[in-house]
């Protein structure tokens, strides 16, 4: 079997704590076009990550439109994803922080040199990019190394769809069995399965013992080879992926 030669990480609360920032404008947007379409739901921020986690905008507002009913022009569309883009960029430059021991990470697999380590996210480049500009963390990733299925692909798309990680394999050289993954959510770690990339299941930006046990299990369930509940157990986790992926019993 190959060594493991390869780290992909989703981006948003796997590295960067940027899901509550992002969605609380993308409720604003959202808010905004229910009520043209008279529609009298509301959203909080909280409410569509407990619906739309994982997703990035353009997906939330295909699931929006099914889910109520209505349908957007391709430039109605186009435009608010556009809005919603530099709406989230903004607040993200302005408050984004680290997951608590990402950063560490990185730099030792960074200075290590064993792997080789790479971004793979569904949500907009400028916003990815944006993000780890924002807490330091660009400089562990080459620059073209940075993936988005919002951005990156002919024609985009959102986890958990697996092409921006088929995407990201070719880019890189790579085959599925030499890399692992690390995802916190239901669709993250389904497009990376769906693509057959071991996944190590973080669940330490969700908040509460609680909520953190019930995505421990989601993410098992599908599939995911270890669950991780804080950073500083990285090493361990991908100890256990590479005993699997060399052992002659698998």
């Amino acid at each position: 079997m190959p060594k493991i030669t390869e780290i992909f990480f989703d981006c948003d609360n796997t590295l960067v704590l940027s899901e509550e920032l992002a969605f609380e404008a993308c409720a604003d947007l959202a808010n905004e076009i229910l009520e043209k379409q008279d529609i009298t739901v509301r959203y909080t921020g909280d409410q569509l990550i407990q619906d739309f986690v994982g997703q990035n905008f353009r997906g939330m507002m295909v699931s929006l439109q099914a889910k109520f009913k209505f349908e957007l022009s391709k430039e109605e569309l186009e435009g608010y994803v556009k809005k919603e883009e530099d709406k989230v960029i903004a607040k993200l430059l302005e408050k984004a922080q680290p997951c608590v021991g990402a950063s560490e990470q990185l730099e030792k697999l960074f200075e290590e040199k064993k792997y080789d380590l790479a971004v793979v996210s569904s949500s907009a480049l400028r916003r990815v990019r944006a993000s780890i500009q924002k807490v330091g963390q660009d400089k562990y990733f080459d620059y073209d190394m940075v993936f988005s299925a919002a951005t990156s692909l002919p024609k985009p798309t959102s986890k958990p769809d697996p092409a921006i990680y088929l995407h990201a394999l070719e880019a890189c050289g790579k085959k599925a069995e030499e890399t692992v993954t690390v995802e916190d959510s239901v669709s993250g770690a389904l497009s990376a399965i769906r693509a057959n990339i071991a996944v190590i299941g973080y669940v330490g930006s969700y908040h509460g013992e609680e909520k953190q046990a019930e995505m421990a299990q989601r993410l098992t369930d599908l599939g995911a080879r270890v669950i991780m509940k804080h950073w500083n157990e990285f090493p361990k986790c991908l100890k256990e992926i590479e005993g699997r992926a060399i052992s002659p019993a698998l």
